[in-house]
């Protein structure tokens, strides 16, 4: 079984999914104001959320690299998901972020994307990574900016119109 790394920033720990994780991501899965951009940009419900728990950690265990929950330090809150995401099928290998609601607008999508953007060249040694992003999710596209991710393609990805932000190794 392979051991999911912690990286801890200046106000984020990046860590394993722990089972006392699921209410509160299943409270922000739930969230339609959080989910909108996501996937079919409709609300998880508590099992949906267990599964993709569960999908994350086994990601971790296929790729050697995935998905980690966070946790604000101050608080010890569980606060969302940042990490690399690659799933059978998908586009391609991403830098994937999603935050409860209460925390956007404090910079912790971007110090948290920019640890795992970190792993992913200095660890995992990426060449490059992606972004794929709702057109419409302009928070999600500043953060991209922010990390300096330029906009690469525009595409149709299971019928949402997907900028795709990416960024080379430097």
């Amino acid at each position: 079984m392979i051991s999911i790394p912690t990286i801890t920033t200046e106000r984020l720990v990046l860590r394993a999914f722990r089972a006392d994780d699921l209410d509160a991501f299943a409270t922000l899965n739930a969230d339609p104001e959080v989910v909108k951009y996501l996937g079919a940009g409709k609300p998880w419900s508590r099992e949906e959320t267990w599964m993709q728990m569960a999908a994350f950690l086994g990601h971790w265990e296929l790729r050697g690299y995935g998905l980690w929950a966070v946790e604000e330090r101050a608080s010890h809150q569980f606060i969302g998901r940042i990490g690399l995401l690659n799933p059978e099928g998908w586009y391609r290998l991403e830098l994937a972020w999603t935050l409860t609601r209460s925390r956007w607008g404090n910079g912790f999508a971007t110090e948290g994307a920019r640890a795992a953007l970190d792993y992913a060249f200095n660890v995992v040694k990426l060449d490059h990574i992606v972004s794929l992003i709702d057109s419409r999710n302009q928070p999600s596209i500043r953060v991209a900016e922010r990390l300096g991710e330029k906009l690469e393609e525009r595409l149709e990805l299971h019928g949402k119109d997907v900028c795709v932000y990416g960024i080379a190794r430097p």
